[in-house]
């Protein structure tokens, strides 16, 4: 017992001890006894959902898919697991969606299937109510699913029948109108060989082909979509893998799957015209890779591989506000690290999945960024209420440390605080109402100290 306590403790500060900025960890979920080989990969995709006002989790692992409570205590309460058909530590790749009162469960690897797992039981536990394995699914690298619409998307399916494995099919859309049996509706497109990933809302379909960039198909028809639009030629191209739109529905956010090559902004015009309007990242100089992105009308939320998860604020020049290393081993391999990414909680709260290190708990305080700062730091609400908060932010997100000292207006110290990885701090307002001074110290890009001054007046 001692020694179990001593290495949670010690796997505690380890995850505290990693790099970030600007994000809360929370929790963090590692079973070391799944099977594995010499990778120590474990994990692959995640996903997120929300049943009866409580937030849940999933997680995909080398032995099946698991499933967890977010508690209000931000911790992640295991609630079930279902084991995959396909049960090994060659599993490097499961991914999910739900639909309803369900979950729809798929592997990449060996003797696979879709399995379907019923949620009317949670957060008490899940059933798997079918393991589908026939002329329409086997083996399948992602899927999407259009509610709205109550459309399947099957990306990249390789059926297995009797034990023996067809041909590889691009793509396959599938009707939900019996969430427990899918009926096939449409497969293609029949001029490329790959549709790696898709991004669908209300019939209008993005496709990540690969080599052969994006297509955009419309699906108001299913059984005869309509080709709308492509990117087939970009600059810094690679292997298009994934992308996200956002809600307002004018941004596309798409990332290659290729060393050092950039994540991409795109506008979306008329007729789902997609243009490339600007290129970022997080260590591509060094050969970083994204791998998958969730997004909303200000955030960009990505899984990016060994440089863990990245937040950017998109709205203008995309600008990295915030990030957590979930894997800080040095590799030269640059795909190890954070695989999935969950944000569009509620609550605030994201998850990850790292490969190795299994699903972290994460929350981000998006409110504090929706407004520019100011060139220096600036003090909001201002005034403030006597015995409330107020924030200190700096003008310059770069800046991650920084002291905070509270003066009264005759010279008395009220408070010190030192802000670490984080470019705000949120602080107790005095009791008593006044005008103070705030004396705010930091380390410039040059090494020099930097001391300047605000006001803040309590009321």
């Amino acid at each position: 017992m001692i020694r179990l306590i001593f290495l949670s403790l010690f796997c505690s500060s380890l995850l505290h001890s990693q790099e970030h900025k600007n994000i809360t960890f929370l929790d963090n979920w590692n079973e070391d006894t799944l099977v594995t080989n010499t990778s120590l990969v474990r994990y692959s995709g995640c996903w997120g959902f929300t049943r009866n006002s409580i937030e849940y989790a999933i997680i995909g692992s080398t032995e099946g898919t698991h499933f967890f409570k977010l508690s209000a205590e931000n911790e992640l309460i295991q609630c079930g697991f279902i084991e995959g058909r396909f049960n090994s530590s060659q599993v490097s790749h499961r991914e999910f969606k739900t639909y309803g009162n369900y979950a729809y469960s798929i592997c990449d690897e060996g003797n696979s299937s879709l399995q379907i797992i019923d949620l009317s039981y949670l957060p008490d536990s899940v059933v798997k109510v079918a393991d589908i394995q026939d002329v329409n699914f086997g083996k399948t690298h992602n899927l999407s699913i259009d509610t709205a619409n109550a459309l399947l998307y099957a990306c990249l399916v390789t059926p297995i029948v009797a034990g023996n494995p067809l041909s590889l099919v691009p793509l396959r859309v599938f009707s939900l109108a019996d969430p427990l049996n899918p009926v096939l509706l449409w497969e293609g497109p029949s001029d490329i060989p790959i549709v790696h990933d898709c991004y669908v809302r209300d019939n209008i379909a993005i496709l990540n082909c690969g080599d052969e960039g994006l297509r955009v198909y419309d699906f108001t028809n299913p059984i005869s979509p309509n080709y709308i639009n492509n990117l087939t030629f970009y600059q810094d191209q690679g292997y298009n893998h994934q992308g996200w739109l956002s809600p307002n529905g004018l941004t596309y956010i798409f990332a290659d799957e290729t060393n050092g090559k950039r994540v991409k902004k795109c506008t979306v015009g008329s007729n789902f015209s997609i243009q490339v309007e600007s290129y970022f990242g997080t260590n591509y100089e060094n050969n970083s890779v994204a791998h998958n992105i969730m997004s909303n009308d200000q955030f960009a939320f990505i899984a990016y591989y060994n440089e863990g998860l990245r937040i950017f604020d998109i709205r203008n020049v995309p600008l990295e506000v915030a990030s957590y290393d979930t894997y800080t081993t040095t590799s030269n391999f640059k795909m190890n690290g954070a695989w999935g990414v969950f944000s569009d909680y509620s609550s605030g709260r994201i998850i990850v999945s790292d490969r190795q290190n299994g699903l972290f708990l994460f929350h981000f305080d998006q409110s504090i960024f929706i407004n520019e700062a100011s060139d220096e730091f600036s003090v909001y609400p201002n005034p403030a209420s006597k015995n409330g908060k107020f924030t200190v932010r700096s003008g310059n997100d770069e800046i991650a440390e920084f002291t905070v000292k509270m003066y009264t207006n005759t010279g008395d110290l009220v408070s010190n605080q030192r802000i670490s990885n984080q470019s705000f701090g949120s602080f107790s307002t005095p009791e008593s109402a006044g005008l103070y001074t705030l004396k705010i110290e930091y380390i410039n890009y040059l090494g020099d100290n930097e001391i300047i001054f605000r006001k803040l007046i309590s009321q």
